[in-house]
């Protein structure tokens, strides 16, 4: 009986799991930028208004998915983000101009808005209790991949069939797979009983100090994701005169460390203290910075990539486990509000973009970095334990 229950439990996991891997397309956001500011020769300020379009939306949307979550159910927004994002991926292969990458990345954002509101509630009804974030993890693994081989497919594409944009329907069939597959998936999920929080409310949690600082924490962490997406190849041409062909394998680095660490972190958080985890992951940050601060070599600036890759890769499903489970009963509503701090991803290629070119050198976007990864420091020293 046990048996079949786990074996029940694997099916509802593994649509899931390919839903965390076309989450992971929003990530395709850093390399696509740094072609697209070649394509129409930009300079920074104007390049980073690209990721930052995706990631705006995470602050109109997120609050409004964990409404709609509560009406419509967890499965069917999964399904509707899906749907969402392989429109997305669909623009440029009808239409490449600047207007067109703006929609497209607008509505990547908005799909991944959707999808990240609404896959970790669902996760929850499938996996239970002190499982709950190392499967996080394991989903962020996943998504990991997706962000990992992004990079490579479009500098294959490049280079083998001279058309970059590939990329894009070659993750729009996925994203269909994911959504034929889902959708043909039953879970059940836990009855709300038709209760829908009103926006006042749902603002109201971040007036708890613990969910004010989780939600700071995830602007931070999203923040410097996307901002070492976007800067690590930046920082090859710029130190190195590396082409971009080349240097965009930096932002393969830093996804193939992010998996690597969201792999470990899924079986370590399994059996180990959450709080002493994400102390070392921001250690690891602080050497990493440092590194991105100091050194002029190709290899030492690969490990310094790897360090903030390995360091940033769990910081989410700890900081989002531990917020959803202070609050059990308001499961959506957080999830919606910890969502909204994605929208970090927007603040922080603003700020980079702005102090890059007023600096002339990308030492300006390490700045914001750098200060992104000091409140990582604080918070690691107000989590608690468990």
């Amino acid at each position: 009986m046990n048996t079949t229950k786990q074996e029940n439990r694997l099916l509802k996991v593994i649509p899931v799991m390919l839903a965390f891997f076309a989450m992971g397309f929003v990530d395709m956001a850093g390399i696509a930028t740094n072609y697209v500011k070649a394509d129409f020769d930009l300079p920074d300020r104007v390049a980073n208004i690209f990721p930052s379009m995706v990631f705006f939306w995470f602050l109109i949307f997120s609050v409004p998915t964990g409404m709609l979550m509560n009406k419509i159910g967890r499965r069917k927004t999964v399904l509707l983000s899906l749907v969402v994002t392989a429109v997305a991926l669909v623009v440029p292969v009808i239409n490449y101009s600047f207007v067109s990458m703006l929609i497209s990345f607008s509505l990547l954002g908005i799909g991944n808005t959707l999808m990240q509101v609404s896959i970790n509630p669902l996760l929850s009804n499938i996996v239970k209790g002190d499982k709950l974030a190392s499967s996080f993890t394991l989903g962020q693994f996943v998504k990991a991949i997706a962000s990992f081989i992004a990079p490579i497919i479009a500098a294959w594409a490049a280079a083998t069939l001279g058309d970059w944009k590939l990329l894009f329907p070659i993750f729009m069939v996925v994203a269909i797979l994911a959504t034929l597959w889902l959708g043909a998936t039953q879970i059940k999920e836990e009855d709300t009983g038709g209760k829908t929080s009103t926006f006042l409310q749902c603002f109201a949690l971040l007036g708890d100090k613990t969910i004010l600082l989780s939600f700071l924490g995830i602007m931070c962490h999203v923040g410097i994701d996307v901002g070492v997406n976007v800067t690590a190849p930046k920082i090859l041409i710029e130190r190195l005169g590396m082409t971009l062909a080349d240097a965009g394998f930096a932002t393969s680095v830093y996804f193939l460390f992010r998996t690597i660490g969201s792999f470990t972190g899924a079986f370590v958080l399994a059996r180990y203290s959450a709080k002493r985890f994400f102390a070392i992951s921001v250690v690891l940050m602080i050497l990493s910075m440092a590194g991105l601060f100091i050194f002029n070599d190709l290899t030492l600036i690969y490990i310094s990539i790897a360090l903030v890759g390995l360091g940033n890769s769990n910081i989410f499903p700890i900081i989002l486990s531990k917020a959803m489970l202070y609050l059990p009963e308001k499961k959506n509503e957080v999830s919606g509000l910890m969502i909204m701090g994605l929208f970090g991803g927007t603040v922080f290629p603003i700020l980079m973009g702005m102090l890059s070119d007023a600096m002339a050198s990308q030492t300006g976007a390490l700045v914001v970095l750098a200060a992104g990864v000091s409140y990582l420091i604080f918070l690691s020293l107000r989590l608690k334990e468990g």
